[in-house]
């Protein structure tokens, strides 16, 4: 007889114990504004020389491959930059709901390059504007829920409100995440992941209100920083290898067994993620359009990804002028203006890379991106509809939201079955059950005394099995057959790590 949440966690409650690498101190209270460098207030430090020494190991050997690639990628730039700002967010590639089952070969082709995707009618329209509705009930009957800005705001630090875990377990979102988890792929086969059926990762939710500018959050990339370039962080599974050895072509975004070992949180921030995130993702509760306080994307996942970790290795030889002309700016941008450097020449800037805060981007840091005019905006939204993008993927919202009506989301990314994911996931399952933020959030007494907080048996009486497996309240069942010969192990490995 299967196991339900009832039956272990109501009859058998000894069942739940702490499980995980790491030592589950709970993070000090914050909101969202922890994340980011530009948003607290902070001043980075520089880094330290050990950083100067870790990039001239990542391309030791290759320097001559690495010279000549970051050519071929400038070049590659300023073409696709070209085609971005004038399609605008119509190079956004979308699908609706019902045809998951028979996507064309172009929406998959576009989803690959471009890294982001919209799925329309993923939830009923009205049932989406009615998990708005229980959000805004469930904070007016607990007025002191947490949020940023703290004067009036736009993200609220709830976790664990009716609406959201009716929402993580709607059987069309968990369908919807299955279907992208497959846009995925391992080399190694035995590589102990499973794409079939996701992990829950209980994130926050977003209500701004007409003429909002304090959640302004410029490019940026969640999952680490200084990560992507350490031996310790991403350098575990090797993922961005082929972009130190100067053949960024042959860079594949799409390739999952080599994250699998990857550590994106080394410096333990607030909000930094310890899951792997194959997506990022929110699903829509209102109706939205571009400019109206929503989501913009950089849709050029490979090219945007090798440019920023390539960026820290050269230098223009010829400073801009910051009243310079635009003819000026084109020259300080062609590639024989920017020079390697090798060596001793190397320094230990990373830039907007900072310990313990997300990736952040800028014009002026990261200038061949053209983040001013390939920042496109996500297409107009109904309620219902869920926005993903990878998990590398530069994105930013609508720095003032000029719109007449309330832009509102609920954050739903797509998480695999890893050990990591599983472990994070026991660890959460605690937080849910004290009604506290998931260990990755800044911690705090979080939904603990709410009025209306949702106790195991609304969930079990709210959330079919598939929602239930996701949020770790009923042993995971695998797919009568795995795309990979490691999904099946990686599947009763993280039975044993959740004790179901």
């Amino acid at each position: 007889m299967q196991a339900t949440a009832a039956s272990v966690f109501l009859e058998e409650p000894q069942l739940i114990r702490p499980l995980s690498t790491r030592s589950g101190a709970p993070k000090k209270e914050g909101d969202i504004s922890s994340v980011f460098v530009s948003l607290s207030g902070a001043t980075p430090a520089p880094l330290a020389e050990r950083f100067a020494d870790i990039k001239r190991q990542l391309i030791s050997g290759h320097e001559i491959e690495v010279r000549a690639s970051w050519q071929r990628l400038l070049e590659r730039l300023l073409v696709e930059n070209t085609e971005i700002a004038q399609q605008g967010p119509r190079v956004v590639p979308q699908i609706e709901f019902s045809n998951l089952s028979n996507p064309s070969q172009d929406f998959l082709r576009e989803v690959k390059k471009r890294g982001v995707a919209v799925v329309k009618g993923v939830v009923p329209e009205h049932e989406a504007r009615g998990y708005k509705t229980n959000v805004e009930e469930y904070i007016k009957t607990n007025p002191w829920t947490r949020g940023f800005p703290s004067n009036d705001p736009a993200v609220f630090e709830l976790y664990w409100s009716p609406a959201q875990i009716r929402a993580r377990g709607h059987p069309n979102l968990i369908s919807t995440q299955r279907f992208l988890m497959k846009l995925w792929h391992s080399t190694d086969k035995e590589a102990l992941i499973s794409t079939s059926r996701p992990l829950v990762y209980a994130d926050r939710v977003r209500i701004r209100q007409p003429g909002d500018s304090g959640f302004a959050l410029g490019p940026h990339i969640d999952g680490g920083s200084l990560e992507r370039w350490e031996p310790g962080g991403y350098g575990l599974g090797g993922v961005y290898d082929k972009i130190w050895q100067g053949d960024w072509e042959k860079y594949d975004p799409w390739e999952a067994s080599s994250r699998i070992p990857a550590v994106s949180d080394l410096y333990d921030g607030a909000g930094a993620c310890s899951m792997f995130r194959m997506f990022q993702g929110w699903l829509s509760m209102s109706s939205t359009g571009p400019k109206e306080g929503t989501l913009m994307v950089n849709p050029l996942l490979q090219l945007s990804t090798a440019y920023l970790l390539l960026r820290p290795f050269f230098a223009p030889v010829k400073q801009l002028d910051p009243l310079s002309s635009s003819e000026s700016m084109s020259e300080y941008l062609r590639a024989d203006n920017w020079t390697l450097m090798t060596g001793e020449e190397i320094t230990s800037e990373l830039q907007g890379a900072n310990p313990g805060h997300a990736q952040e981007l800028s014009q002026v840091l990261h200038p061949h991106l053209d983040l001013s005019r390939t920042m496109v905006h996500i297409p107009q939204i109904k309620a219902g509809d869920y926005v993903v993008w990878h998990c590398d993927t530069i994105h930013a919202v609508d720095k003032i939201h000029e719109g007449k009506s309330d832009s509102s989301v609920l954050y739903i990314p797509v998480c695999p079955i890893t050990k990591t994911n599983a472990e994070y996931v026991v660890r959460q399952r605690d937080a849910f059950l004290g009604g506290l933020p998931g260990p990755d959030f800044p911690g705090g007494k979080g939904e603990s005394e709410h009025i209306g907080r949702p106790t195991l048996d609304y969930v079990a009486k709210h959330v079919q099995s598939e929602g239930l497996q996701a949020i770790g309240l009923e042993r995971l069942n695998g797919m009568e057959r795995e795309d990979m010969i490691g999904g099946s192990i990686a599947i009763e490995r993280a039975n044993e790590i959740l004790a179901l």
